[in-house]
C-alpha cells in the first residue's frame, strides 16, 4: 500500500515537473510573438523607452500600419510572396506525391538509386551551393531575376523532404489492393493515382503543405540571391526598406512582421488538425 502511494506521488511530481517545463518552454517561445504584437501599436519612442508596456506612454497608435505599407509597397511584396508560395507549393506536393507514388509501386533499381540520392541530399546545407548556384544560373545561363526561376529553385531544394514523407505514407497507409481493384474495375495508373491514391494522402499532404508553404512565405535568403529588381520583392526582402545605417524604425518593422506573418498563420489553423496525423502516419505500419 505505502509502495503504491510512493508511485503515485513519484508520478504526480514528474507529470507537474513536465507540465511546468511545458509552460516555461510554451512562454519563451511565445514571447518574441507577444513582444510584436504589443509594440506594434506604439509610437517608436515609447518602443525604445519601454518594450515590455502593454501601452505606451503617448497611447494606443494605428500609425505604423499605413507607413509600413507605403513604405515597404506592401500589397505588391505581398502579391509576388503569395504567387511564388502557391506555384512552389503545388508543384512540390504534385511532383514529390507522384515520384513517391512511383517509387513506392515499382521495385526497379533506378528507383532505389533516385530515392537514396534524395535522401542523401537531404544532409546537403544550402549555404553550400549557394555561391555556385547564383555563378552558375546568374552568370553562364542568365536566369535570375525572374519569379519562376525563384520558384523552380524552392521546389528543387523541397522535393527530397516532401518525396520522403509521402514515400512513408503510401507505404504505410494504403494498401496494395485498393489499387489492384481500382486497375480491375478499369482504371488506368494515372487514374488509380489520383482517384486512390491521391485522396488518401490528404493528412500528408496538408503537413506538407504547411511545411512548405511556411518555409517559402519566410525564405529570405534565396529570394535575395535570385532576386535584384524591387518590384519582384518578396515580403522578407521588402522589409529591408526598414533597416537604415544609422536607424531603425522599430514600429514600421513590427508592423511589418505582423502584416507578413498573418497569412501564413491562417493557414497554419485551417490545416493544424491535419499535421500530426500526417507526420505520423508513415511511422508505423498500420
Amino acid at each position: 500500500m505505502i509502495e503504491n502511494e510512493n508511485a503515485a506521488r513519484k508520478k504526480k511530481i514528474s507529470h507537474a515537473v513536465t507540465i511546468a517545463v511545458l509552460i516555461v518552454l510554451f512562454v519563451l517561445f511565445i514571447f518574441p510573438f507577444v513582444l510584436v504584437v504589443i509594440n506594434v501599436f506604439k509610437t517608436k519612442g515609447d518602443i525604445t523607452s519601454n518594450p515590455l508596456a502593454l501601452i505606451g506612454a503617448h497611447g494606443f497608435t494605428l500609425e505604423n500600419f499605413p507607413k509600413a505599407i507605403k513604405k515597404m509597397n506592401f500589397f505588391l511584396a505581398f502579391r509576388n510572396s503569395l504567387i511564388v508560395t502557391v506555384f512552389s507549393t503545388i508543384l512540390t506536393l504534385l511532383v514529390s506525391s507522384m515520384a513517391a507514388f512511383v517509387i513506392v509501386r515499382n521495385k526497379w533499381k533506378a528507383c532505389t538509386l533516385l530515392f537514396s540520392g534524395m535522401i542523401a541530399s537531404m544532409v546537403i546545407p544550402f549555404q553550400v551551393l549557394m555561391i555556385p548556384l547564383v555563378s552558375l544560373y546568374g552568370g553562364i545561363f542568365g536566369v535570375l531575376n525572374s519569379r519562376i526561376t525563384l520558384i523552380l529553385m524552392h521546389v528543387g531544394f523541397s522535393v527530397s523532404m516532401a518525396t520522403f514523407m509521402f514515400h512513408g505514407a503510401i507505404h504505410t497507409n494504403i494498401p496494395m489492393e485498393l489499387e489492384e481493384a481500382a486497375l480491375i474495375d478499369g482504371c488506368t495508373r494515372w487514374q488509380t493515382y489520383w482517384k486512390v491514391v491521391f485522396p488518401l494522402l490528404k493528412p500528408t499532404i496538408a503537413t506538407v503543405a504547411i511545411i512548405d508553404a511556411m518555409a517559402f512565405w519566410n525564405d529570405y535568403l534565396l529570394p535575395s540571391l535570385v532576386l535584384a529588381r524591387k518590384e519582384l520583392y518578396t515580403i522578407p526582402i521588402a522589409t529591408q526598406a526598414f533597416y537604415g545605417t544609422y536607424s531603425t524604425d522599430m514600429g514600421l518593422v513590427m508592423a511589418a512582421l505582423l502584416l507578413a506573418m498573418l497569412p501564413i498563420l491562417i493557414l497554419y489553423l485551417f490545416l493544424q488538425r491535419y499535421i500530426v496525423e500526417g507526420v505520423t502516419s508513415g511511422a508505423v505500419k498500420g
